[in-house]
């Protein structure tokens, strides 16, 4: 997420700009196959309870938020001047960013009676909003013990709340908790179109969702401490081993699981983004190593301005018809992909192409120093 640190924030972690567009670049990638049909498998989330490289992705961006929101209010939070401005701007971006999330949901037929609710964007507004109003209330301490208290408090409404019409508590896609709640509260015409009756990205699910955030803000919080650079990629490894090992023994009891955004899931991943965000920093913002981040960097700049376009433009390409009675997208694809490759290339080499597409455009933005800010 693009924040009110500016330009001095990236200069002071380049290794976090590089991890948010790495992250938002494999989050377009993983989103536009050329072929739903054919995609390799780790570009695929898994098709219910596991983990592959795919689900990693989405919590890899919410913790970058934390990481963020650690470093664009810290220095704030402490001035009751800046706390009110700091509230209301937090309100106006978790409103765009909800509302941009609509504006997809709804594109192009605009028909309110079956939009759908939540959404990517729309989780990461929600997200945004509570971790950081927590952090501007609670110590570094308490914030941990809500983390900590919020993924416990998840896993045994999951697991010992029964569900109306159910019965006992329930894991599975449509009996759960939180597809009950959803289906309550939304309505099954607001929900994920592909199953109808459980959304991804639901209302109970963005409880350990938060958690997630959280441990990002923790993690900013230890990057942003006067200490040896040794010393704290040592301790981010540390947690993020452990995060990786409670989330695998947790598995044993509440299964990781990306769509239920179960508690052990929250510590896979997160183990999974801490350790990346110090490899990250170690190479980048301790040895220096910069050869290879500009491509990156570019992607981070405007995160969340490249992930709303570029999930629109395939929606308009989709609205306008060829010569030969295919929609544009269509015909892109089967006249300059399907024939030159296998079936399952030519899906990655759309996807591929997508995320080079955008590049191009990025960097045009990057060389006028044309930021847009969310």
């Amino acid at each position: 997420m693009e924040t009110a640190a500016g330009s001095t924030f990236n200069k002071r972690l380049l290794s976090l700009d590089v991890f948010r567009g790495a992250t938002v670049a494999a989050m377009i990638l993983v989103n536009n196959p050329g072929d739903w049909g054919n995609v390799y498998a780790p570009l695929l989330h898994a098709h219910w309870n596991g983990c592959t490289p795919t689900d990693l992705v989405f919590p890899f961006f919410l913790f970058i938020v934390g990481v963020s929101i650690a470093y664009a209010i810290s220095s704030r939070k402490k001035d009751p001047e800046s706390r009110r401005g700091l509230v209301k701007k937090i309100l106006i971006r978790t409103l765009i960013l909800f509302g941009l999330g609509l504006f997809l949901n709804l594109f192009p037929r605009f028909d309110f009676s079956t939009v759908r609710i939540p959404g990517v964007l729309q989780r990461i507004a929600l997200v945004y909003m509570i971790a950081s109003f927590l952090f501007l209330k609670l110590s570094p301490r308490s914030l941990a013990w809500t983390g900590g208290g919020l993924l416990l408090f998840y896993y045994l409404s999951m697991t010992l709340i029964p569900v109306p019409g159910v019965g006992a508590a329930s894991l599975g896609p449509e009996t759960n908790l939180g597809a009950w709640i959803d289906r309550t509260v939304l309505t099954t015409s607001h929900l994920w179109k592909t199953s109808k009756t459980w959304d991804p990205e639901g209302i109970w699910s963005t409880i350990p969702a938060v958690a997630t955030a959280l441990a990002g803000i923790l993690c900013g919080l230890w990057l942003k401490k006067e200490d040896a650079p040794g010393n704290k990629v040592a301790w981010m490894f540390t947690f993020g081993f452990a995060g990786i090992l409670g989330g695998l023994i947790w598995d044993l009891f509440f299964p990781i699981n990306k769509a239920l955004w179960t508690s052990s899931y929250v510590l896979y991943a997160g183990g999974w983004a801490v350790s990346g965000l110090a490899t990250l920093y170690w190479l980048i913002d301790v040895k220096d190593f910069r050869r290879f981040t500009t491509p990156f960097v570019i992607y981070g700049i405007n995160a969340i301005t490249v992930f709303f376009v570029s999930g629109l433009v395939p929606r308009i390409l989709t609205r306008i018809e060829t010569v030969e009675g295919m929609n544009l997208r269509q015909w892109l694809y089967e006249t300059f992909y399907t024939p030159w490759f296998s079936p399952v290339n030519a899906s990655l080499a759309w996807a591929v192409s997508y995320i080079l597409g955008w590049y191009l455009i990025l960097w045009v933005m990057y060389r006028k120093n044309i930021i847009i800010k969310i």
